[in-house]
């Protein structure tokens, strides 16, 4: 089976799209890997969007239009993976959407919503498209995140050790693989999210990113600002967690900010990016880590990685590329692959990760032009996720 698996981040500035050949052969998923297509979002949607997300105020009115706007933009990309990666025969679309609030409280997630209308990726592709994927974990009780746990699992089980996934997007998680029990997930903090909106804040938008680390690697670590942020209540919770802008955005860094008095501006970018490391390897080294297999947006940001090797000391550090999977797009492969499952009728969570009471088929399913013609049902649940190098 050809799947798309589409995915833009809490970064919201671009969408993803992986393709991958899938096969179900007796309790292994074969992953083999077509190719990855990405777009930036339009100026004016991203600008819609980045004005409505949390803490800022919003209308329905303007919900409504992201729903329609982020569709259709995830419409046009699945249309192009199709003609570029697949030879137009896709046969299923797995879409993630763009998260525009994850309603975490009291250590509990009460909801979350994705934005991104599935009818018009349906509509530009022809194929059924898989969407609306963490719902169903949050009504069994689970987090809803991190929601490629189940993959991570396939995917390491067997290394030696204990492997910790990292994924480094605006939200940092990592998914806990070793043999001695079931696997663990949880997001540590923040990665890009407080970077970008340091950044966004200190260039007045004109910049939007650290782009190769540069501002970072030019500042020194202010540790009064970095205490602080490291107060945090959050990265004391107990796993399974999960948190977001929500919680770390622009205006929680500004806060403070104030609070130490004035920073230079590249210190800011160094103090945050030094928090970012921080906090993931010391989730690391709370689950006794021995190897760390990274992925996301983060990895291309030398001055973060070069902080995480430092924290690491011993602990391996190396990139999802080398174990065959882009480190750009393995959160997309990923939604491919739960899409996937759901196809199946095959459970898409793994409790032990998310904390909900059992596993759950996930997402909801929009036909395609040709109906809704689904694969035989009754088949084991997988074990394995192998990577096919071709």
């Amino acid at each position: 089976m050809r799947v798309i698996g589409l995915m833009s981040g809490t970064s919201h500035d671009a969408v993803d799209a992986a393709a991958a050949d899938l096969v179900l052969d007796g309790d292994t998923v074969v992953l083999a890997p077509l190719g990855l297509v990405g777009e930036a979002y339009p100026e004016a949607l991203r600008s819609a969007l980045s004005a409505a997300l949390p803490p800022a105020a919003t209308t329905m009115k303007e919900v409504c239009a992201l729903d329609t706007r982020i569709g259709q933009a995830f419409a046009s990309l699945a249309a192009r993976a199709d003609r570029e990666l697949c030879e137009g025969r896709a046969d299923l679309i797995g879409s993630h959407g763009q998260t525009v609030y994850h309603w975490a409280e009291g250590g509990r997630v009460h909801g979350t919503l994705q934005l991104g209308q599935p009818a018009w990726i349906a509509e530009a592709t022809g194929c059924p498209v898989v969407s609306d994927l963490r719902t169903r974990d949050v009504a069994a009780g689970g987090q809803g995140a991190p929601l490629v746990s189940l993959v991570d699992a396939l995917w390491l089980r067997g290394r030696p050790g204990v492997c910790a996934a990292l994924n480094l997007g605006g939200i940092a998680n990592i998914t806990v693989v070793s043999s001695a029990g079931d696997p663990l997930a949880f997001d540590t903090g923040p990665a890009n999210a407080l970077i970008d909106a340091a950044v966004g804040d200190l260039t007045g938008g004109r910049l939007d990113h650290d782009a190769d680390g540069a501002m970072a690697a030019r500042g020194t670590v202010h540790e009064p600002l970095l205490e602080r942020l490291l107060a945090e209540p959050y990265y004391a919770l107990p796993a399974p967690k999960t948190t977001g802008k929500e919680l770390f955005h622009g205006s929680y860094l500004r806060a403070a900010l104030a609070a130490v008095g004035p920073v230079p501006d590249d210190d800011v970018v160094a103090t945050v990016t030094e928090l970012t490391a921080r906090t993931v390897v010391d989730a690391v080294r709370s689950v006794h880590a021995t190897e760390v297999i990274a992925s996301g947006g983060g990895t291309r940001n030398p001055t973060l990685m070069g902080a995480l090797r430092r924290a690491l000391g011993t602990i391996a550090l190396r990139t999802s590329d080398e174990l065959g999977l882009p480190a750009a797009a393995k959160e997309a492969y990923a939604f491919a692959v739960l899409a996937f499952l759901t196809a199946h009728g095959l459970a898409g969570t793994a409790p032990s990760c998310t904390g909900a009471r059992h596993t759950s088929v996930l997402g909801s399913i929009t036909p395609g032009r040709r109906g809704l013609t689904l694969p035989a049902p009754g088949r084991p649940a997988p074990t394995r996720l192998e990577i096919f190098r071709r």
